[in-house]
């Protein structure tokens, strides 16, 4: 932990020598809380006691909304911004040019010096999402026609610079990808020997257009620290490191559990009642409409509740049972298409295993509600109908909730769109008409 009050008694005193003195130390993740914490007046202090570079590196480890970062950028002045965005990994740098005008990228990367212009535009014209948009070009990359020594001259070099030097990737002449070389496989070997005869040729990569989600998976799945990036023709582009990765999985995860929540975003918590009420509407108004659709179902029964009113009593438990086990089926194919489990078992095991699940609930369901009707209401139709009426919905509702993802998927949409709330509706609608059906077939039973 940080002295928080010392920090902001210095800067409110205009005391630039101890400010620096205790910040300078502070880790950037500690930094760039302290400095999203601070009020705008004493920002515009900070940006005076700290050089663009130092900037830089407490910007790559800030934590904001995406849309906050313009907002900050119009506090500087445009020089210094543009010289710390020029400090910046070039991936972070366009992580944060994205949240712009174009009027104000444009205006940034004509002040910037131009290699730091040059590669950002680069990676500009990437589209969001993939490889290329993420990846960075800090890298450090060798010939495989060179000794150990020679490599090493290069990696001293190139070092400061580098995102990351615990891979260090070969090239040939044409500057393709040909081979990998750990940092500690380049260490022990003796200078006078040649790349080619210790890099690894069995070096993974992936293309510059691929699906930032692809890549997680792949990522987690191997372990990598870093990933090389490729075009068609397999020159080196650049590479993803582990920790732009990990910002991909949380980004993943939020906009999935968003759409399972049947909200348009999730990334951020809304301070403005208005702002956060038109996120949640539109999905609102269509389950509401669905909503009316239900009741006007059950209307077309009003001569069944008429005769047999005692069946309004189990609507809710019917339409709520079954909506719960769709969404759990649900959230099992979501996240099996989010992990990529699904592509490694058979679809049709997997709708096998659900709806042996389903058949099994609704079972151990239906006959727990029979005896409980029986005992409570002293009716054994009614218990009967009710008990098939539920083993019916659950194992529907289990299917629909494994089914709808997987077709979902199969046709290129995302699956998380098939949310808890629609797939809930959708149930109610399903377990409604098949109770009140069956209730219907056999009302002559439960008079």
């Amino acid at each position: 932990m940080f002295d928080e009050e010392l920090l902001i008694r210095a800067l409110e005193e205009e005391n630039m020598d101890l400010f620096r003195s205790e910040f300078i130390e502070l880790h950037s993740y500690d930094q760039a809380t302290f400095f999203a914490r601070v009020e705008e007046g004493l920002r515009a202090r900070l940006y005076h006691y700290l050089s663009p570079e130092e900037m830089a590196e407490l910007f790559e480890s800030l934590d904001i909304e995406e849309e906050d970062y313009q907002d900050i950028l119009a506090e500087m002045n445009p020089s210094y911004a543009a010289e710390m965005l020029s400090h910046m990994y070039t991936d972070d740098a366009v992580d944060v040019l994205n949240e712009l005008d174009k009027e104000q990228v444009v205006s940034y990367l004509t002040i910037m010096d131009d290699e730091s212009a040059k590669e950002i535009k680069e990676l500009l014209h990437y589209e969001e999402y993939t490889a290329g948009s993420i990846m960075t070009t800090e890298f450090v990359a060798i010939s495989k026609n060179q000794t150990v020594r020679s490599a090493m001259y290069i990696l001293k070099n190139e070092a400061p610079n580098a995102e990351t030097i615990y891979y260090i990737y070969v090239i040939d002449d044409d500057k393709k990808l040909v081979g990998v070389i750990s940092l500690r496989d380049l260490i022990i070997s003796h200078d006078d020997v040649m790349i080619s005869e210790i890099m690894s040729e069995r070096v993974m990569s992936v293309g510059v257009s691929e699906d930032q989600e692809a890549i997680a998976r792949q990522m987690k799945d191997y372990d990598f620290l870093a990933l090389p990036v490729v075009d068609f023709q397999q020159h080196l582009l650049g590479i993803i490191t582990v920790d732009d990765i990990m910002d991909v999985m949380e980004e993943e995860a939020s906009d999935d559990y968003s759409k399972l929540a049947g909200i348009s975003d999730l990334d951020s918590i809304d301070q403005n009642p208005f702002s956060a009420a038109k996120k949640r509407l539109p999905w609102l108004i269509a389950l509401l409409f669905l909503g009316m659709f239900t009741a006007s179902l059950i209307s077309r029964f009003e001569d069944t509740l008429a005769v047999v009113p005692v069946l309004a009593i189990f609507i809710p438990v019917i339409s709520g049972m079954s909506g719960n086990t769709g969404t759990q089926a649900l959230a099992v194919a979501v996240r099996g298409i989010a992990t990529g489990d699904i592509e490694k078992e058979s679809r049709w095991s997997l709708i096998m295993r659900e709806a042996g699940t389903g058949l099994i609930t609704g079972t151990t369901c239906g006959v727990g509600i029979s005896i409980i009707v029986y005992v409570w209401k002293g009716e054994f139709f009614l218990g009967l109908v009710i008990g098939i009426s539920l083993l019916i919905s659950l194992f529907v509702a289990t299917l629909a909730g494994i089914l709808v993802p997987l077709v979902m998927h199969k046709l290129k949409v995302d699956p998380a769109v098939a949310s808890g709330p629609f797939i809930t509706t959708i149930n109610d609608i399903i377990s409604i008409l098949i109770y009140f059906g069956l209730a219907t077939i056999f009302m002559s039973y439960l008079l």
